[in-house]
């Protein structure tokens, strides 16, 4: 979640989908050796900055001009006239594992989902793999067979048509509840991504590169998402990410593999790659708050809170959402002007939509830790059942407050009292210890092991799985002498 200034700059996530709606639909679908048109590019430019507000923004510096350079050297592969000046390369500060593409020429790719890759051809896979969606104008392509818009937002272990309901409310409700939440992802059908790997391996084997990248890089996305899994115990690998909202990467690696076979290509430029992402910032940026375990600590904002047990959290640029199986809940912020029980009617009757008139039926004060709060509750049928929609808000200062928004089978509300009270101010002190992780790239030793370098990744839990995942290392697989790896530590 970013500080006060930028977030009064971002729009809401409804806002964003309705300018996509918008804008691409109508008139023929270019061919893919067409060129970038300039209705495309106009329409690209118009919803690029939003992309990148909902994505913590755009970085700058060595690290996202490597990106870049990667990026419009494998677009040139595509054969779109003008590629190289055509395609614009973001590399976003977000903690989430993402990339995507959208009309004009636009591709974006996460720091995070860098971090993960092993190589520089890796990297052009996945970049490749995002302007193979823009060559074969996949999004229009999407828009014009749904006849909606193609964002869609993916709610992690609890589905929309589960808890959220697919009524008028539910869908309301889904839209408020993932705003500025780093979920919102271009959804393209399965035939559509497949395409796309094949496009990316084509462009990957003209460029040079070794083929089977689309494959490895694939197999360490879909490792991530079950060690996910498995460290927040979940049973499910699916969280929104680029692994998941790009289908199932398990079952792609195989194909992605198979099609590499026998086709030119051995580039992987690995130790380049792993120089130009040393120090890459990782997981969250304190700038945005960062999540430690089931606390959640903003420096800059300075306050904390607690999730409840069996909850997970993913922080993003405008909110911090707390998934699990009995219910999910956001904080996040919105104007105020020094009156709470006003405040909390506002989140309602946001939350509820035009047509929907959501109401709190009670309204209560109260003061948690030191802070003015107020919350209120409302019961509605989301079409499936009764849920329970709750808002918990805390005064901050008379023109500065934050709420939980949080939903629940009826009657299961309290699942989240603990977390409502957990909400704190924290000390500047408490505030200067935040330190960020970053990637540190190590040449291995003699004597050194998985398990003795795994000892210096910053985790509490999980040492060893991560490093073996980070470095795309089997289980059984072991280190030598010379080698680059890739540390997780703690670093200013």
């Amino acid at each position: 979640m970013n500080n006060i200034k930028r977030l009064a700059k971002l729009g809401t996530a409804s806002a964003l989908a309705l300018t996509l709606s918008g804008c691409m639909g109508g008139g023929p679908i270019p061919s893919a050796s067409t060129p970038i048109t300039q209705q495309e590019a106009q329409q690209g430019a118009q919803y690029h900055p939003q992309f990148l507000a909902q994505f913590g923004g755009a970085m700058t510096g060595p690290q996202a001009a490597y990106v870049e350079q990667v990026g419009k050297n494998i677009a040139v592969q595509s054969g779109l006239g003008n590629a190289r000046e055509s395609f614009t390369v973001s590399l976003l500060n977000s903690p989430v594992n993402n990339a995507f593409a959208v009309p004009g020429g636009y591709i974006y790719s996460t720091r995070q989902l860098v971090s993960l890759m092993n190589n520089e051809a890796e990297l052009a896979g996945v970049l490749g793999h995002e302007v193979g969606h823009v060559a074969a104008r996949h999004s229009q392509r999407r828009q014009q067979a749904a006849q909606r818009n193609s964002i869609l937002g993916v709610l992690g272990a609890i589905g929309s048509s589960i808890l959220l309901g697919d009524s008028g409310i539910g869908d309301t409700l889904s839209r408020g509840f993932l705003q500025g939440s780093q979920l919102l992802t271009l959804s393209f059908s399965r035939s559509q991504e497949l395409e796309a790997d094949d496009l990316g391996i084509q462009y990957l084997t003209r460029a040079g590169y070794d083929p089977r990248a689309m494959g490895t890089v694939l197999a360490s996305l879909a490792a991530q998402n079950s060690l996910d899994a498995q460290l927040q115990g979940r049973d499910n690998a699916t969280i929104p990410e680029w692994a998941s909202t790009h289908p199932d990467p398990a079952s792609r690696v195989q194909a992605a593999l198979s099609k590499a076979q026998g086709l030119a290509g051995t580039v992987t430029n690995r130790d380049t790659f792993l120089s130009r992402i040393d120090g890459m910032i990782y997981g969250d940026d304190p700038e945005q708050g960062v999540v430690e375990g089931r606390r959640f600590i903003h420096p800059d904002l300075r306050l904390t809170f607690t999730a409840p047990q069996g909850f997970y959290m993913v922080n993003g640029t405008r909110a911090v959402s707390i998934q699990g199986q009995s219910g999910q809940a956001q904080l996040t912020l919105a104007p105020y002007n020094g009156d709470l029980d006003s405040y909390v009617r506002q989140q309602f009757q946001t939350l509820g939509g035009e047509n929907n008139n959501l109401a709190p039926a009670t309204l209560e004060r109260t003061t948690i830790n030191g802070l003015p709060a107020a919350y209120g509750l409302a019961r509605v049928n989301n079409g499936n059942g009764q849920v329970d929609v709750a808002v918990f808000a805390y005064e901050f200062s008379n023109n500065q407050a934050f709420h939980f928004q949080a939903i629940t089978p009826a009657g299961r509300t309290a699942t989240f009292t603990p977390m409502f009270q957990s909400m704190r101010r924290i000390t500047q002190a408490e505030a200067d210890a935040v330190i960020p992780r970053r990637i540190d790239v190590v040449t291995v030793r003699s004597g050194d092991t998985v398990s003795s370098l795994s000892r210096r990744m910053a985790y509490e839990q999980g040492k060893e799985a991560r490093f073996r995942v980070l470095n795309a290392l089997g289980s059984n697989e072991s280190l030598r002498a010379g080698q680059k790896v890739k540390l997780v530590v703690r670093g200013r």
